[in-house]
């Protein structure tokens, strides 16, 4: 297995692994998430690939990809009441539902470690939908801490 950079020819298995996250996300939270959808489309995933504050990484066997991630780079805004730097931000981290369990997450989220102090970023943040405890329990064996919550109220 090799963690690259994805590009055009990964399309359509990112599609398919999109697939598979909207239905993890969707059983969670179907108030929030539609069964039956993908975040992007074939155009958006071009576009995403030619954007330069983003990246997005594949774990792949010859040319079966395995799992993916989604990442932005961003910084805090110049104020005076916060410390300004960069970060990385994982949006999606996704390992087919066939190879789960295998290190294969974990060689992602490693790979984006990697990633990110190169780019000379201080820190990774993520969200995590509450219900995700698959999600959460990798987190935080990865080391990652709470940041924050972000709280709803339905009326």
């Amino acid at each position: 297995m090799t963690i690259r950079d994805a590009v055009e020819e990964d399309i359509p298995e990112l599609l398919r692994l999109l697939s598979q996250v909207l239905e993890v996300h969707a059983a969670i939270k179907p108030d929030y998430f539609v069964s039956g959808h993908q975040k992007y489309n074939t155009d958006e995933l071009k576009a995403i690939l030619k954007d330069e504050s983003v990246r997005v990484y594949v774990a792949a066997e010859g040319k079966e990809i395995l799992g993916y991630t989604f990442c932005m780079i961003n910084e805090l805004p110049k104020k005076p009441f916060i410390a300004h730097f960069k970060y990385m931000y994982i949006d999606d981290l996704c390992v087919d539902e066939r190879y789960r369990g295998k290190d294969i997450a974990k060689a992602l989220f490693e790979h984006v470690k990697k990633e990110a102090k190169v780019l000379g970023c201080r820190e990774i943040t993520l969200n995590v939908w509450e219900g995700n405890d698959r999600a959460r329990a990798f987190y935080d064996k990865m080391g990652m801490t709470p940041q924050k919550t972000y709280m709803e109220l339905k009326i």
